[in-house]
């Protein structure tokens, strides 16, 4: 009696990605803003550290949007 668990571990598999790619997305969001205020401490421009964060969203925005136009219809 051996068990199929091959769909349970592609779910699994499916999960982790999609995890990873989470986790990737909001990383490079912060990255982008701590390099945003140490630019802004430098300038001395608080505008920088703002547009730093507006290309990060507009960032992160983009990537989901069009991953989610990628995806085939279920």
């Amino acid at each position: 009696m051996a068990a199929d668990l091959s769909p349970k571990s592609s779910d699994g598999a499916r999960l982790r990605a999609a995890n990873l790619r989470t986790a990737l997305a909001v990383a490079l969001i912060a990255i982008l803003f701590f390099v945003g205020v140490i630019a802004a401490q430098f300038v001395g421009d608080s505008a920088i550290g703002m547009s730093m964060v507006a290309a990060g969203v507009l960032l992160f925005l983009a990537f989901a949007i069009g991953r989610n136009l990628r995806k085939p219809p279920r």
